[in-house]
């Protein structure tokens, strides 16, 4: 009965694990599953995909010994991270130039962005033990609705069955740095779980550029996932999770007499505690033709603060609830048809615990339903085509509609051609409605919700018989009635939100190479030139050129194994609110690298350590926000 759902947790497994099912051959990049670009509960194959989707699996996650999930995705083409200071600090993620609320972020498949700031702050996201990173890139609103214009991060931690067993690590290193992660999953006759925790504590470094004072943080979470079989046909699926993060915050000098403007040390601290959940029930009908499922998620989350100004805090829940159908007909091995429907609904609150006005304290809620129809048609494994379709309906802006098409080919070659089109919305946040405080942020009420459009064409080849892909993708995107904070004169600085009416674009080439090289050497290439432009001016934090390299060596003996990583960020620019200096301010280029070594003592004992920023560079990612320098750390990782 569940033949197909089968056959796509073993092609899961073949992207999980890097081997394929004959023979131990290395399989194709190509191979891997996209969940996230169907609504339909098995994915699809990336050979198959007219999208830009990159998928970084455990193994990478381990031989780059990520820690902070933000850092990896820093290897993604198209992507860029942006963190105001010292780990735990607030973090944001673009996407092909769009903003950072324009990525819509599931965590084991539940939209995990603060209801507040309708943003999720990837600072707050610690890697667990055993985690895979999908990016699907482009507008994906037709799916999911608001949110997808830059397109959809995807974590997820592993099931029972995809990692069986026991298994840990424990770290220490720079700045009295601690980083802690277990994990313990398996089946039990008709159940499949997994539970993992991981937590990290570091004293920081001054991130002031004239400071003393180290912002430290402790950033920590905990999660289950169950899978319960009733029948070959019905399953019952659950996941919890909850994050906390406590971390130090410099404050933003005033006194724009004295030297020391921008970030100065202050006493300012945050502390955000996050539950997310979700219970979804499946059912397969006629040996698998039909697959159905109904869903219910929840977000509760909240942030308290202290800054120079005085406390701060908000809290915002979000609950989500989805039925989907999906109807397969056709024959798997020459021409099938999937065709899904679903129904989605959310209903979202928050409020400013800290509130300055009756209105702004208030409650405020807004709630959408929306409408998917997605086909797909797959020929021969060779032809993917598809075509989405989303009707929101709001109960504060104006219906929405968006839309998605793409195909691709792959020639025996090994030479694939791709394209998508679509559009996408994203609906103002009740901060940006209502505003938080009337001295230095005042709501709009009267905002509309930003749209984009946008198309992309690539082109990839297969080479040592799959094993290495390289590829190239151009895009072009539009943003409509861009939401902006328009700050009035200083000293004051308040802000309100408003939609330009100017022009803003985001174009850009996408160029990546990546596989398996002989038996020792695997290799992750990926560059990006970005042309990001609002009424003609580049966008701040948006740099021209961004690249990364990873290559990981492992000996004959297979005892030893090496990962280099090299990141470089060009030069950029970004806001300068302290009235010295120039505006926008520029901030240089830099280059990062990382190296990583993991000695196997035992099949169930590894040693390992790492160096980060081993040229010891000094940079910003932020203006007056100084970025770390070099550490070292070493750490033992053990599996029962």
């Amino acid at each position: 009965m569940r033949a197909i759902a089968g056959m796509a947790t073993a092609l899961a497994m073949v992207s999980i694990c890097g081997v394929s099912a004959a023979a131990g051959e290395e399989a194709s990049p190509l191979d891997e599953i996209i969940v996230t670009a169907t609504r339909a509960p098995d994915g699809i194959p990336r050979s198959l995909l007219g999208a830009s989707a990159t998928v970084i699996d455990p193994q990478d996650m381990e031989d780059r010994q990520t820690r902070v999930v933000a850092d990896v995705l820093r290897d993604v083409p198209g992507v860029a991270v942006s963190r105001s200071g010292a780990e735990g600090a607030p973090t944001q993620v673009r996407i092909r130039g769009t903003e950072g609320n324009h990525a819509l972020v599931l965590i084991d498949g539940v939209k995990a962005s603060d209801p507040y700031y309708d943003e999720f702050d990837f600072g707050t996201l610690v890697a667990d033990d055993i985690s895979r990173v999908e990016v699907l890139r482009g507008q994906q609103s037709s799916l999911y609705g608001s949110d997808a214009i830059g397109g959809v991060i995807s974590y997820s931690t592993l099931t029972g069955r995809e990692a069986p067993g026991l298994t840990g690590r424990i770290e220490g290193g720079s700045m009295n740095s601690w980083d802690a992660a277990a994990r313990y999953g398996g089946v039990d006759g008709g159940m499949d779980y997994a539970i993992s925790g991981g937590w990290r504590t570091t004293d920081g470094y001054p991130v002031a550029r004239t400071g003393s004072r180290d912002m430290g943080s402790s950033n920590g979470a905990v999660s289950g996932k169950f899978d319960f079989d009733i029948t070959d046909a019905f399953r019952i699926k659950a996941m919890l999770r909850a994050s906390r993060t406590r971390a130090d915050t410099p404050d933003e000098d005033d006194d724009f007499s004295t030297p020391e403007y921008g970030a100065v040390d202050g006493t300012g601290s945050f502390t955000s505690k996050t539950q997310i959940g979700s219970l979804r029930a499946e059912y397969d009908a006629f040996d698998g033709h039909w697959l159905n499922a109904v869903s219910v998620q929840a977000v509760d989350a909240q942030r308290d603060g202290d800054t120079a100004y005085g406390p701060y805090g908000d809290k915002g829940e979000r609950r989500r609830y989805s039925a989907e159908s999906t109807l397969r007909f056709g024959a798997p091995a020459a021409i099938e048809h999937l065709l899904t429907l679903a129904v989605d609904r959310e209903d979202t609150d928050s409020r400013n615990t800290q509130a300055y006005s009756a209105e702004q304290g208030g409650k405020h809620g807004t709630g959408n339903t929306g409408l998917v129809a997605q086909y797909t048609l797959l020929a021969d494994t060779r032809l993917g085509l598809g075509a989405s379709l989303r009707h929101d309906d709001n109960s504060r802006f104006e219906d929405a509609t968006t839309y998605r098409l793409q195909g691709s080919y792959l020639f025996d070659s090994g030479t694939r051609l791709r394209a998508a089109n679509g559009s996408g919305v994203k609906n103002p946040s009740l901060t940006e409605l209502f505003g938080y405080d009337p001295s230095s942020f005042i709501g709009n009420p009267g905002l509309k919700p930003e749209k984009s459009t946008g198309w992309e064409a690539g082109v990839d080849q297969q080479l040592l018989a799959g094993r290495v892909l390289l590829g190239a993708t151009y895009f072009d995107s539009r943003l409509h009635d861009e939401i902006y904070t328009s700050y009035g004169p200083a000293p004051d600085y308040f802000g309100t939100p408003a939609n330009r009416t100017t022009r803003s674009t985001q174009r850009g080439i996408e160029l990546t190479a990546e596989g398996r090289i002989a038996d020792a050497w695997r290799i992750s290439v990926a560059w990006t030139h970005l042309n990001a432009k609002e009424n003609g001016i580049e966008e701040v934090r948006r740099a021209p050129d961004i690249g990364s390299l990873n290559l990981g060596w492992i000996s004959p003996q297979k005892a030893f194994d090496a990962n280099l990583t090299v990141r470089y960020n060009g030069r950029q620019t970004d806001d300068n609110f302290t009235g010295v200096g120039p505006s926008p301010a520029p901030l240089a280029a830099y280059t990062l690298v990382n190296l990583n070594l993991n000695w196997r003592y035992t099949d169930k004992v590894q040693f390992y350590g790492r160096i980060e920023n081993a040229l010891d560079q000094h940079y910003e990612e932020v203006y007056t926000y100084r970025a770390a320098g070099r550490a070292a750390y070493a750490g033992v990782r053990m599996k029962l």
